[in-house]
């Protein structure tokens, strides 16, 4: 066990600033309007050696406006509970608000070690400022600027020295060498319920309103004989739907996320079928080569008959063809139906996308299918595809070596790739069709 670090306070006080500076990359989104962050956000980071979690909070408000105030707060409370030390940040320029004081009364029920720091100390003429916060009846503090990191090396030192022992590691997985599944979709489709009925606990806030994921959130999943990390990602919308920057920096941390996964799960609601966007988005996982598997959320919300699904699948697969050899799973997240089989499902796709064909088998069943339907001359010139071979990617790529190779049309190629699928199990992964000339 490394040691888990909390950082909590009212909106706007610096606290993603810190997170940011203590795990050392921009993880966390950061913007001058209030309540940005909502959920707890995970980021590792080491101090002189020592190894700790940071979790950023949201903003502590009572009797706001803001309609995620109760979840906010509730979440809020979850992490000091989960957290060995806690950070309490205030804002010296603004001095003490109802809210901090409110916030110093949680830390004391919470019963677990804190430090109070006074951020915005950026200038000399601000410490005399910060002395107020002995009124908090706290005793004393610290004063950094977590825009230029003045003041968090002594913090740290103080905050390391409250953890716990460090543990000996185990020779389990690190999070790089594990599957990486980002589950992404529009707005409201059920993509942070599906995590929440996963670990089974509210880890990320859901409510009624679309787009209350902001930041990508990881959540490591060790059960039932599966290891992933999940990343749930803010709703993706139409790029004339995205007014705000906020929202446009949600987007492109969603689309990060989708880049550096190994599968997606591209969450659909089954009461409004796949739609522009659903297919944008499985492009957007198609061009990066990424695994996917499709789940239909809120289908116990369908009203069916005999061959409801069989035909709901039909269609669905003719929408998305030709890339239509993907699994599809019909769930109520909210009723945890058909969750384990999503479960099976990444596993599946992600041992297809890493299959590796023997060279010999490959050119076996390969040429056979070729001298079965060869590719037709193209002005004159006579194509003649002699041996094929997988290239050393992290998805599944072929390249054929040919006569002419120029000449293959693409229409030849789906009929390479429809092969390889019918002999050897690629379901929910692409396969990257290349003739070279040899």
């Amino acid at each position: 066990m490394s040691g888990i670090i909390a950082i909590v306070g009212r909106p706007n006080v610096g606290k993603s600033t810190l997170f940011n500076r203590l795990v050392e990359e921009k993880q966390a989104i950061i913007d001058a309007k209030s309540g940005v962050t909502r959920d707890r956000n995970y980021g590792e980071g080491v101090w002189n050696g020592r190894e700790f979690t940071v979790i950023d909070t949201g903003g502590v408000t009572i009797k706001s406006d803001d309609a995620f105030e109760d979840a906010i707060c509730k979440q809020v409370v979850m992490a000091m509970n989960e957290a060995d030390v806690i950070i309490f940040m205030v804002d010296v320029k603004t001095g003490i608000t109802d809210l901090d004081s409110n916030v110093a009364d949680m830390l004391r029920r919470a019963n677990k070690p804190f430090f109070l720091v006074v951020n915005k100390v950026d200038d000399g003429k601000y410490l005399y400022d910060a002395t107020e916060f002995y009124s908090l009846g706290l005793g004393d503090y610290f004063t950094i600027s977590s825009a230029n990191g003045s003041g968090t090396g002594d913090l740290l030192d103080a905050v390391i020295a409250k953890l716990p022992p460090e543990k000996p590691k185990d020779d389990s997985k690190n999070v790089e060498e594990i599957p990486h599944v980002a589950v992404v979709g529009r707005p409201n489709v059920g993509k942070s319920s599906f995590i929440n009925a996963l670990i089974g606990e509210e880890q990320h806030i859901v409510t009624p309103v679309a787009g209350t994921t902001r930041d990508s959130i990881g959540t490591r999943f060790n059960k039932f004989g599966y290891d992933y990390y999940f990343i749930d990602t803010a709703g993706l919308r139409k790029k004339e739907k995205v007014n705000e920057d906020l929202e446009f920096y949600s987007v492109l941390r969603s689309i990060r996320s989708l880049e550096s996964a190994d599968v997606c799960v591209l969450m659909i609601d089954a009461n409004d079928g796949i739609e522009s966007q659903d297919m944008n988005i499985l492009h957007l996982i198609i061009k990066n080569n990424k695994g996917v598997v499709i789940c239909v959320n809120k289908w116990d919300l369908i009203e069916k008959t005999t061959n409801t699904a069989r035909d709901f699948e039909e269609n669905l697969r003719k929408k998305i063809a030709p890339f239509s050899d993907v699994p599809i799973i019909f769930t109520s997240v909210l009723e945890k139906q058909r969750i384990q089989k999503i479960l099976e499902k990444i596993h599946e796709v992600y041992e297809n996308r890493k299959r590796r064909v023997q060279t010999a088998r490959l050119n076996e069943i390969m040429l056979e299918a070729i001298d079965r339907f060869s590719p037709p001359a193209i002005k004159g010139k006579n194509i003649k595809i002699k041996y094929v071979t997988q290239l050393p990617t992290p998805y599944p790529a072929f390249a054929f070596f040919a006569s002419n190779a120029k000449y293959v049309k693409d229409s030849y190629k789906r009929y390479l790739e429809n092969q390889l699928r019918k002999n050897f199990n690629f379901n929910g992964t692409t396969v990257r069709i290349y003739v070279r000339d040899k």
